[in-house]
């Protein structure tokens, strides 16, 4: 158990209070009392690595003494505090509280990789810090904070995975990247897995100007290399040339089209007044008990809107091959595939956050961002465990034998 912090002496340091301006204001008490405290930890280091108090006897002939200090001034939350730094003779005191070449303390690092994450501009980030903490922060050391984070991106990109992902859902964003020179459109695009233990992780992040087979193929072979041997079902929205490279690499993967997309795709050709009813009347098609069911139900769709949308139901008969699959699962599988709005979702925050950059000046700033944001987000990523083990239960039935014991 913690020991409580003495009432009197909390008295003695609020003895001039009589504003908030006192406690954490320029020069409040916060901030001389976080420069004491660090100064007092270093002191304590350096006493621990003598093996001896100031001026004891006991440093006599001990090969090495205490030789002043230095000033270095950091970063804290409450602002820059000056702090002086205790050096040994040898030159040996290596301080663990306030490290060589450290300028910032108290995780002010992470602010600012957390205001990043958040799509906030340098200009925005610096304007921020001076406001809040009254810290002037340049933006060469904002970019180099922010720059730290691309070795850890490439370490996560590349990191191992599970073998076995009972569900991976693909989605793309569209951004802008200036690349040789030209600001042109590129795709980013995510793979979400579902563990076994129903917890959500984006599996990589890549970045490419056109998709096809070729680059398919790349990806799922980059997945295999990392460890996957098996992914039970891939939901994805008509992705060109996905089929036909993950069934290159997986074989026995199920693909499933995401149902909404069509649905959504069906609306273009409706107007607002009468999608309600369209909708309703679609829900008969792909809420079918079995696949007879939902072509009977399709059948139905196209004689009553033939004439006034002729080209719903040639879109979902284009479809069927990549929509059967459904049909297969049962209602509680059914839940989690039908759509891809788990990566949806995750993709609208990552619009959110990189609207206000206009565009990137390269793909790896463009990575670096949607990494920060995604490590940002997935803090929260998990299924509800109730519905996960249902769910769960069934896939270990439908895929025996593929799902670890």
């Amino acid at each position: 158990m913690k020991k409580p912090i003495r009432k009197e002496l909390l008295d003695e340091l609020l003895a001039e209070y009589s504003s908030p301006e006192d406690l954490t204001g320029p020069e409040g008490l916060l901030k001389r009392l976080t420069g004491a405290l660090v100064e007092r930890a270093l002191q304590a280091e350096m006493v621990d690595h003598l093996g001896y108090e100031p001026n004891a006897p006991e440093g006599n002939g001990s090969g090495n003494s205490r030789n002043g200090a230095g000033k270095k001034t950091l970063r804290t939350d409450q602002g820059n505090v000056t702090v002086e730094v205790p050096r040994d003779r040898n030159g040996t005191f290596e301080p663990k509280l306030v490290k060589k070449h450290q300028r910032a303390f108290n995780g002010f690092d992470d602010k600012i990789l957390s205001m990043y994450a958040r799509g906030m501009s340098v200009r925005d980030i610096q304007a921020h810090l001076a406001e809040i903490y009254g810290t002037e922060v340049s933006p060469d050391l904002i970019s180099g904070v922010t720059n730290a984070v691309v070795d850890e991106v490439q370490s996560w990109q590349t990191r191992p995975l599970d073998a076995v992902w009972p569900i991976v859902y693909l989605d793309a964003l569209v951004i802008k990247v200036r690349d040789q020179g030209i600001v042109q459109n590129k795709s980013a695009y995510i793979a979400l897995g579902v563990g076994v233990d129903g917890r959500k992780e984006v599996l990589g992040i890549w970045l490419e100007s056109t998709e096809g087979a070729k680059f398919w193929l790349k990806v799922i072979n980059e997945l295999k290399t990392r460890g996957v041997q098996d992914i039970l079902i891939a939901c994805c929205d008509g992705l060109k040339g996905f089929p036909q490279a993950i069934e290159a690499v997986f074989p026995k993967t199920v693909i499933q089209t995401c149902v909404v997309h069509l649905v959504r795709n069906s609306m273009r050709f409706v107007g607002w007044a009468q999608r309600k009813s369209v909708c309703a009347d679609l829900r008969s098609v792909y809420a079918a008990a079995t696949e007879d069911a939902g072509l009977a139900a399709l059948d139905a769709f196209e004689a009553k809107y033939a004439q006034r949308y002729p080209a719903i139901a040639p879109s979902w008969r284009s479809n069927w091959e990549r929509v059967r699959p459904f049909f297969d699962f049962p209602s509680e599988v059914r839940r989690l595939i039908y759509t891809t709005n788990a990566i949806e979702s995750l993709n609208f925050q990552l619009r959110k956050v990189t609207k206000a950059k206009g565009h990137f000046p390269s793909d790896e700033a463009a990575t670096k961002l949607l990494y920060l944001a995604l490590r940002n987000a997935e803090k929260k990523w998990r299924l509800p465990p109730r519905f996960w083990n249902s769910a769960l239960n069934q896939l270990v039935i439908y895929f025996e034998g593929r799902l670890p014991a």
